[in-house]
């Protein structure tokens, strides 16, 4: 805890439900939690949302946005059951969309049903999911919605901790994409490591790009990203965890044993994802 005073609370930028069968329907997944320390016998009975909230209490964290997700094979977790877990405590729980990206038009009707009926703040895209990076034209009819729904588009930057190809992460691909949506706000997930001074540059040079931290300990930050948070860069990075691969608690706890100023501080833990999200 610093010690000019008591830390502001957290909001998650990037959280994901436990579902019980959750690492049947993705298995890619199931060596990079074992890498990161969790025991994948979690999902045999999964986490309820009262002990996601109990383990977001003993954190600190304020709110945690939790993402549905699709795939090509199909529905890992639907944007109703997301609606659904977030009803159970909507002081805490925000819904992040996901839609099938194979059906353009579908995909579309489904983030306008997600944002519009159930409240959800953002749309998600993995795009290591589809093998299909950012600049595919089948996400450009998603970013015109987001525009006019006023969410951001949020997705994975980086190399995949899950046994997948990475190109697609590649923080570039977000700088075209900036370029023919001005207008639309964009968080790279995952800090883009190892390209993580690729995603820096691409969210200095545009006004509406953003970084958040999730699946990467704090204590595991490059030191470009924690130049990038302390200075020139501090409204422009969100605290995530990407839970349950990594705890509410053990992020929350070296986050705020991070060294850097007050004023970047509160930004980084909650008021940039407040703006970003219009929480």
């Amino acid at each position: 805890m610093p010690a000019t005073g008591e830390a502001p609370d957290l909001i998650d930028a990037w959280a994901q439900p436990a579902e019980p069968d959750f690492l049947r329907k993705i298995p890619e997944v199931e060596r990079l939690f074992r890498m990161s320390g969790v025991d994948p016998s979690i999902f045999e009975v999964g986490i309820t949302p009262d002990e996601m909230v109990a383990s977001m209490d003993a954190a600190g964290v304020e709110r945690a946005l939790l993402c549905a997700w699709c795939r090509p094979e199909g529905w890992l977790i639907t944007n109703d059951r997301v609606a659904e877990i977030v009803s159970t405590h909507p002081d805490r729980f925000v819904g992040v969309a996901a839609v099938d990206l194979a059906k353009p038009m579908e995909a579309v009707h489904e983030l306008e049903r997600a944002v519009r009926e159930l409240g959800f703040k953002a749309l998600r895209v993995v795009p290591w999911l589809w093998e299909l990076p950012p600049t595919d034209r089948r996400y450009y009819p998603l970013y015109m919605k987001c525009v006019e729904l006023d969410v951001p588009f949020c997705t994975q930057v980086g190399h995949t901790g899950p046994l997948k190809p990475s190109r697609t992460g590649r923080p570039l691909e977000l700088d075209e994409v900036a370029l023919d949506f001005p207008e639309l706000r964009i968080v790279g997930g995952h800090i883009g490591h190892p390209w993580t001074e690729e995603m820096i540059a691409v969210a200095w040079k545009h006004e509406n790009v953003f970084i958040d931290t999730s699946a990467y300990l704090p204590r595991y930050y490059p030191p470009e990203l924690l130049h990038f948070i302390r200075t020139f860069g501090k409204d422009k990075v969100l605290f995530g965890t990407n839970f349950p691969q990594l705890t509410f608690e053990k992020c929350a706890d070296q986050a705020r044993g991070l060294d850097i100023p007050d004023e970047s501080r509160s930004k980084f833990f909650r008021d940039n994802a407040r703006r970003v999200f219009k929480l």
